[in-house]
């Protein structure tokens, strides 16, 4: 605001200063007259214009919102290529020849190498800083993202996609960080998770659906390439938009600072938390894609290592802390029955969903000979329900216990695959399948912020990247898990079927390439079978685990 103030003022000889009255604001108050000899003085002073308190809450929220909505942003484009993935997979495959034996891969590989970095980038996030990190990360996924439009072969496809899960590893924990630094515990924090958590499934849904009519007019590199670009303008944009952290200068001098990384980071628990995950996702997807390989050598020999290393792990938690060093993910977090409970859910909820979409699309296309827009167009409702979800959740979660939030979203989610197991492939589509997709959302896009509320409020402030981190190991490893076990079956389903009616031969190859149309369909059913039953067991966790969690997500005073 500008003004002009005259002060009448007695004559003084000396020269003095006066200040106005002290019933004023102090701005006002810094208005001044000086007067020498007998006459005063007349000064005009014109102030710079003060935000009022409006103005300072518009400036505050707008910011707020930035950084909420950029890594939400990011979150959907990257998601939005796994929903190209899925709804596509058919017409790829045929288009780089991908062999079906390596059909789940270019989905699982994406969860493998995220989930198998996410612990090391979100402890470096918080020493580094996660806007740094988030950058970084971002602008990799671009530039994977746009390479795996470029693929030639099923096995660059392949490899693009687990380079484009790393790049996502360093953009995930960082962007649960940024939020919980800008915005405090409360409704604020609660929305801000909750549009996280909503970008993701929102960004799949988007891709199943716009997918479908990109691959039918204009082809599915082009799916990629939109995705990759808009990616790369946001890693450009997010070097404004996000906020520098009081840990952007962490140490003055590259060799203090490279101490400080080795010193404050448990790089072989990480290493150890990884790798045991990423081998158990890598069996499981390689048995996804052929049953007979259980009876190599190296199966059960990766299978014994990663179980190895993941019994090592608390062991080794054990130690950093009796030697009073940083521990990754101390021991004495999984003795709290929430965060153990929840991440157990996170991981069964995530696998549920990943699978319920990709059997669902593969069903409407290879039972029902449905098209790729059309099957885009019955996955739609899928979509309109996550949004919605996410959004009443993220507003009115801290009104509602978490338990009963948690048990009842997981046995409406327990409905769509048991639909889907029972529905007649001749049945229209509005009979059981379009409530199949619209209970699928239920669970995941609850548990998300519930969920990832409970983890972060078990870690300190400093360490919300690690706690981003660990939320998201748990989901990637249980959308592997999910997707490699409900295909495990299904191909064990089929196998079974075929060898009933007369097919030889002891591998899969032959049951999976030229399938029976009944074996296709019993194979799906099983999938959706063990769908259901993960969701039951994620309901009675709910019942047990929470019992003591109350409300989630209040307002810390």
């Amino acid at each position: 605001m500008s003004a002009t103030e005259t002060l009448e003022l007695q004559p003084n000889p000396a020269l003095h200063i006066y200040s106005a009255s002290h019933g004023r604001d102090s701005h006002d108050r810094s208005r001044e007259i000086f007067t020498h000899g007998g006459a005063p003085n007349r000064i005009d002073v014109d102030e710079p214009p003060i935000p009022s308190a409006s103005d300072r809450r518009a400036a505050s929220t707008l910011r707020t919102s930035l950084i909420i909505l950029q890594p939400s942003l990011i979150n959907l484009l990257s998601s939005f290529t796994n929903g190209l993935i899925t709804v596509g997979l058919p017409v790829i495959a045929r288009s780089i020849a991908l062999p079906r034996t390596l059909y789940l891969w270019p989905s699982s590989v994406y969860g493998l190498t995220s989930g198998a970095m996410l612990l090391l980038a979100g402890s470096v996030a918080d020493i580094v800083g996660a806007r740094l990190v988030d950058i970084i990360g971002i602008f990799f996924l671009s530039c994977f993202t746009l390479a795996c439009g470029l693929s030639n072969t099923g096995e660059q496809l392949v490899v693009f996609r687990a380079f484009q899960g790393i790049a996502n590893a360093l953009h995930l924990p960082a962007s649960v960080a940024l939020v919980a630094a800008a915005v405090p515990p409360g409704r604020a924090r609660n929305v801000g998770f909750a549009c996280l958590g909503l970008s993701s499934p929102l960004g799949f849904s988007v891709g199943l659906v716009v997918s479908g009519i990109m691959i039918e007019k204009t082809g599915w590199r082009s799916g990629f390439y939109l995705s990759g670009g808009a990616t790369l303008i946001a890693a450009v944009a997010a070097i404004w938009t996000l906020p520098k952290g009081r840990q952007e200068c962490p140490t003055p001098g590259l060799s203090a600072f490279l101490g400080k990384l080795y010193l404050e980071i448990d790089w072989i628990g990480g290493i150890i938390a990884s790798g045991g995950l990423a081998i158990l996702a890598y069996v499981l997807a390689t048995l996804s894609g052929d049953l007979a390989v259980i009876h190599s050598t190296t199966t059960p020999s990766l299978l014994s290592l990663g179980v190895v290393l993941l019994i090592a792990f608390p062991l080794w938690m054990y130690y950093r802390e009796s030697a009073g060093k940083p521990a990754l993910v101390p021991n004495a977090l999984w003795k709290n029955i929430p965060f153990a409970s929840t991440c157990i859910m996170v991981a069964l909820s995530y696998g549920v969903i990943t699978s319920m979409e990709l059997f669902s699309s593969l069903y409407f296309q290879e039972i029902q000979n449905a098209s790729t827009l059309t099957t885009s167009l019955y996955l739609l409702p899928n979509l309109l329900t996550g949004v919605l979800i996410n959004l009443t959740v993220g507003i009115f979660v801290h009104r509602l216990p978490a338990r009963w939030l948690v048990v009842i979203s997981s046995f409406l989610c327990s409905l769509s695959p048991f639909m889907m197991a029972l529905v007649n492939p001749h049945w229209s589509y509005w009979y059981l399948e379009v409530w199949a997709q619209i209970f699928a959302p239920f669970s995941v896009d609850v548990l998300f912020t519930v969920g990832l509320i409970i983890v972060s409020n078990s870690f300190p402030e400093k360490t919300q990247a690690l706690a981003g981190a660990v939320f998201n190991t748990v989901a990637q490893f249980g959308m592997s898990l999910g997707v490699g076990l409900c295909q495990v079956v299904s191909l064990g389903v089929m196998g079974n079927h075929d060898a009933g009616n007369g097919r030889k031969g002891s591998r899969n190859d032959d049951a999976f390439d030229n399938p029976d149309h009944n074996a296709m369909l019993m194979g799906y059913r099983a999938g959706f079978w063990a769908m259901f039953a993960c969701m039951i067991l994620c309901g009675l966790l709910a019942v047990v685990g929470l019992r003591k969690a109350g409300k989630v997500g209040l307002k810390r005073e």
